[in-house]
């Protein structure tokens, strides 16, 4: 029997506040245990939670990036249940009025077709604390740093068909949270986690199977192997006449298996109440149109801008709005050098091989835009190869120095003195009878290897087209 998999992700995503949700404790990173703490995020007795603005300012900006309706009233909630790393004993989310719902984000299959994933719902809620286990005894300590981080968690419809579409969902929505400078998006560091919930059902059926939740998946490539794997689980399970569980399973990356972690909870298990300490909150029209207004064009718009207005092609278009940052650049550089293509060739060939080398984020590039454009112009303008230019690439990288300065202080200057390059051209014939010989017999490759040995003479400082021009001309 053929099998159809049906996926649907819960993401959570640290926002990037300088405090938490409901009280003033630091949410950076880093810090030694139990140092970011204090008596609301720890659930000292007596103590009230206030809502700290900016995180509903940033769940409306990505509320209104995935076109979801926004709740003028939303509230609160208590999801109740036990575990070390959760000092109240609950935590505070939101669950039967979220602040949106019914959006959607668009991805690419990879077949160069696109695909809708609804968004079912976006909400805010505090993070839990984080348990450290030790290897070497059978103890565990508890960090509540991290407790009352603020987090915003967006549930999709279950409308992927794959774990390459899984995979595919979770970058467009992380470079999305990215775009909005509203998360940092690091897997490493938990600021961007996924819950993978994964059902099987027989080909051409409307009928959701029984799911699976996936945890513990850090990083893309294991969620997509991890659903790879519960998929084939799944139907070898069916397939030998067996019933799938509903269950909650981590994905083990060493052995490359889910392993069953406990009973899948169902939203009743969590005695879900609204909070008493809250009040319900209200996002009237004004406070939308404020968030609307700060919204940066997004990528799917700048990316058609980037086709339409510079001429380039989708895929380069694609690269180049990886990241807002990455578009940002690409945009001085072409306004620098009024050649929009060449500045997108040198960004993503040299410069994003450099930092790709280097781990050097875009934001931190030792070239400049306005440096990068100027190289670019000196290469328009004749003023040197494109050989000479990546030597002048180079010692700009190295100090940072404009590429004119170095251009002038290295004698770089392309030589386009018809004379000199011809009397260069003369020594290479008279110096290569054999390779000379060969041409005028039919055998017209070896021009490069003459047209090589005339730039080794001038010493990669002539007009690459003079030489070509006045070489032919020659031998003719």
């Amino acid at each position: 029997m053929a099998f159809e998999s049906v996926i649907g992700l819960e993401v959570h995503a640290q926002l990037k506040t300088g405090t938490k949700i409901f009280c003033g404790c630091s949410t950076g990173f880093g810090a030694p245990p139990n140092t970011h703490t204090c008596p609301v995020c720890t659930g000292m007795p007596g103590t009230l939670p206030v809502l700290n603005r900016t995180v509903v300012d940033y769940a409306l900006k990505m509320a209104l990036a995935v076109n979801c309706r926004i709740r003028s009233v939303s509230r609160f909630a208590r999801k109740n249940y036990f575990y070390p790393d959760l000092p109240k004993g609950y935590q505070i989310s939101q669950y039967e009025l979220p602040i949106a719902e019914h959006g959607e984000v668009v991805i690419d299959t990879g077949n160069g077709e696109q695909k809708r994933v609804g968004i079912t719902r976006i909400h805010m809620e505090e993070d839990a604390g984080k348990l450290i286990h030790d290897a070497s005894r059978p103890v565990s300590y508890v960090d509540y740093n991290r407790t009352g981080v603020p987090l915003i968690e967006i549930v999709s419809e279950p409308d992927m068909r794959s774990p390459r579409e899984a995979g595919a969902y979770l970058r467009e929505l992380r470079s999305l949270l990215r775009w909005l400078d509203i998360s940092d998006g690091n897997m490493e560091e938990g600021s961007f986690r996924c819950d993978a919930n994964v059902s099987i059902r027989p080909s051409g059926s409307t009928a959701l199977g029984t799911r699976t939740e996936i945890k513990n998946l850090n990083s893309f490539r294991h969620v997509e192997q991890a659903l790879a794997y519960e998929i084939r689980r799944h139907a070898d399970r069916v397939s030998e006449g067996g019933a799938v569980e509903q269950e909650t399973r981590l994905w083990n990356p060493e052995k490359m298996v889910t392993v069953s972690m406990r009973g899948k909870e169902d939203a009743h298990d969590y005695r879900y109440f609204p909070d008493p300490d809250l009040l319900p909150l209200v996002v009237d029209d004004a406070w939308k149109d404020r968030i609307q207004a700060t919204l940066p064009e997004l990528p799917a718009f700048r990316k058609k801008r980037f086709v339409a207005d510079y001429g380039l092609s989708e895929e380069d278009a694609g690269v180049l709005t990886g990241s807002r940052a990455l578009a940002d650049y690409f945009e001085a550089c072409a306004a620098e050098a009024k050649t929009p293509k060449p500045c997108a060739n040198w960004i993503m060939g040299d410069l994003l091989g450099l930092l790709n080398a280097t781990a050097t984020p875009i934001e931190a590039s030792p070239v400049s835009p306005v440096h990068l454009g100027r190289l670019v112009g000196l290469i328009n303008d004749n003023v040197i190869s494109g050989k000479i230019a990546k030597t002048v690439f180079e010692e700009m990288a190295r100090t940072g120095q404009d590429p004119k300065a170095i251009v002038e202080a290295r004698n770089l200057v392309q030589v386009t003195d018809t004379g000199a390059i011809g009397a260069a051209i003369d020594q290479v014939i008279a110096e290569c009878p054999d390779e000379v010989e060969k041409y005028k017999s039919g055998k017209t490759k070896v021009m490069g290897f003459l047209v090589g040995q005339v730039m080794k003479k001038t010493k990669g400082k002539a007009n690459p087209q003079a030489v070509n021009d006045l070489l032919a001309e020659k031998l003719r």
